[in-house]
């Protein structure tokens, strides 16, 4: 069996990846510790013009592309729900997108997909850390005050409270700051790689993500059940 576990990351969007490289190159490397033997890991972004294509052909083209470039062994795709619940998420795109996958010839596309779908988006994620992200926007206050003392996946548009906890963190701040002051997009990357899997682990569908990959990376011998 081979001793290293070559993926692959596709998102929905580019602030996406800045989150979610870590966590998933993270992630994947807690969870080598389970294997059988010395594993290392990699992870490489995949990047296609997505540009008229429906999701399943975004998937197909993302895991041609990741099997020809790089070889990958398995192919993390990401999707948010923007709803409550991932159902119509995994009846309408992701499955479908595995079983099209399926059929495709050996050696052409990597098959092993693996699933990452945030509920409501992946701002929720960034919500489970709640004194990681008062911490790095530099405000203080109570997560009621802030309207973030709710479960991150219960709130419907998590992105928003994000960017109203970065406007009352300027409150206070001159003219001059608030022009160079921070966005939510300077946040993604940086939380993304210093969350805690601790405050993730609250999360139903962080959770069934790491699931998933444990059960894919038994299918493929790298684990026991």
């Amino acid at each position: 069996m081979s001793n290293f576990i070559l993926t692959g990351l596709f998102t929905e969007g580019s602030t996406d990846v800045r989150f979610l490289e870590s966590v998933v190159k993270n992630t994947l490397e807690d969870i080598a510790f389970e294997c059988t033997g010395n594993i290392e890991t990699g992870l490489e972004i995949i990047e296609i013009d997505k540009k008229g294509l429906s999701f399943n052909q975004q998937v197909f083209r993302a895991s041609e592309k990741a099997m020809k470039d790089f070889g990958i062994l398995i192919l993390f795709v990401h999707t948010d729900a923007d709803e409550g619940t991932d159902s119509k998420i995994f009846i309408n795109k992701i499955d479908p997108a595995q079983e099209y996958l399926n059929k495709q010839d050996n050696g052409v596309v990597c098959k092993n997909l693996v699933a990452i779908v945030p509920v409501y988006m992946t701002e929720s994620w960034m919500l489970a850390d709640k004194k990681l992200l008062k911490s790095e926007i530099g405000i203080e206050g109570s997560d009621t005050d802030l309207g973030i003392h709710k479960d991150p996946e219960g709130i419907n548009d998590p992105k928003a409270v994000i960017e109203n906890i970065i406007r009352l963190s300027k409150e206070n701040q001159t003219k001059r700051k608030r022009k160079s002051g921070l966005e939510i997009s300077d946040l993604y990357q940086i939380i993304g790689q210093k969350i805690e899997f601790k405050e993730l682990e609250k999360l139903p569908s962080y959770n069934k993500f790491k699931l998933a990959l444990k059960s894919r990376l038994v299918e493929l011998n790298f684990l026991h059940k």
